[in-house]
């Protein structure tokens, strides 16, 4: 068996766990940004291929007391480096993170780590000089309370990067934030969901994968295929287990508004990649099946009105992070007070940076998730259906309104 780290944002870690515990791992305790588990060889491969809200995944290779340089170094030697790395492999510590410790210089405890690492790999293959020529391969150092976690990077791009977002646009949301904003608010399939922000598509694309069971990772790869360790065969016999899991048998209500024209064209083009690579996942099974794609149409926001009695919107609008757009922020938070009216007994989730969200809206949200979305620290807003408005009058309204039409579009 083996000890990983997931990385997630920070507060997403129940979450996460959950999830894990959804792939059959056992948990083994997290810390802020980090859920530890255990699993057998498979789970070096399939957490990440299918876990949603994970940022990266991790082999644990050592753990161990270490308050001085030596120690530190002593216990980097010990690894058996040898199984784990390849003998043009590059190695770099690409990140140190220390708590409470009496080790806390970051630039020093990297060069330890490495210079340890090059050194057993130079003693066991009786090499003074390595080439480096091939492959990179990271190293994560967690120092907390003098304990050292030396952890060997199995992902390689963090794993919000699916594959299938050619264009992001301007501020994308995370994929593995949208899932966790998902997760979040329990919503299943045969809820309608809608963006009234979708942007370049990743909320209603990220539903649309959740929906239909198709794990996150099938359009990319990851950095434990080009490590030792990895058994492409198994891997690919894991990949089709995952395959035979897409539904193709369900119906969705998916859907995504933009004011803007080119976002909606970028949302279509990143949900065709994103089904597309669902469907060459069912080619492995000799199936031509597909998935449905969510739906896409310019609106604003202002211009829907609910189209079902119950539902789900979710959205991640503008946070006014800019200089001179906070004022704009605002103002647009307090127009999205209309949301409340025109989908009265829908639930509504919103993740925003911006702290006086609930101030400008009006409303005051029955649930606050704090994360820490990329850089930012966010708060996901999440009001049940029988929320109301506060200062909030029918003359907000606009007389007109933009119906969903029986071909599942905004019209």
């Amino acid at each position: 068996m083996n000890n990983l780290v997931a990385l997630c944002a920070v507060g997403a870690e129940k979450t996460l766990g959950n999830e894990i515990k959804l792939l059959g791992y056992k948990l083994n305790g997290n810390a802020p940004g980090r859920v530890f588990f255990i699993g057998d060889n498979d789970a070096l491969f399939r957490a990440n291929l299918c876990l949603r809200t994970a940022d990266r995944v991790y082999l644990e290779l050592a753990r161990y007391h270490a308050e001085d340089f030596d120690q530190l170094f002593d216990g980097v030697y010990s690894v058996a480096w040898q199984d784990f790395l390849k003998k043009d492999s590059k190695v770099t510590v690409d990140k140190v993170r220390t708590y409470k410790s009496t080790l806390n210089s970051e630039h020093a405890i990297q060069g330890i780590v490495q210079k340890a690492i090059y050194k057993k790999l130079g003693d066991v293959w009786h090499m003074s000089t390595l080439p480096e020529s091939g492959e990179e391969t990271d190293i994560r150092v967690f120092i907390t309370e003098d304990e050292a976690q030396v952890c060997l990077d199995l992902s390689g791009l963090p794993l919000h990067k699916r594959g299938y977002r050619t264009d992001g646009g301007v501020a994308p949301l995370r994929e593995t934030t949208a899932s966790v904003m998902l997760q979040l608010m329990l919503w299943r399939r045969k809820t309608p969901l809608h963006d009234p922000f979708c942007g370049s598509g990743t909320l209603p694309i990220e539903a649309c994968l959740y929906a239909h069971n198709v794990a996150p990772g099938f359009g990319r790869r990851f950095a434990i295929e080009n490590l030792p360790i990895f058994n492409a065969n198994r891997a690919h016999e894991i990949k089709c287990a995952e395959a035979e899991k897409i539904r193709t048998d369900v119906e969705c209500r998916i859907t995504g508004t933009d004011i803007d024209p080119s976002a909606i064209q970028r949302a279509r083009l990143n949900a065709e990649h994103a089904c597309v690579m669902a469907g060459r996942a069912l080619q492995m099974l000799g199936s031509d099946a597909r998935i449905e794609r969510p739906d896409f149409d310019v609106s604003d926001f202002k211009d829907l009105h609910a189209p079902y009695e119950n539902g789900l919107i979710i959205c991640n609008p503008p946070y006014g992070e800019r200089l001179g757009e906070e004022e704009q922020a605002k103002e647009l938070y307090k127009e999205m007070s209309s949301l409340f009216t025109d989908f009265p007994k829908w639930e509504i989730g919103v993740i925003t940076s911006n702290k006086r969200f609930q101030e400008c809206i009006g409303h005051y949200a029955s649930t606050l998730k704090d994360l820490k979305a990329g850089n930012l620290d966010t708060t996901f807003y999440i009001y049940n259906g029988t929320e109301k408005a506060k200062n909030h009058s029918e003359n907000h309204r606009k007389p007109s309104r933009n119906k969903f039409n029986s071909n599942r579009g905004w019209k």
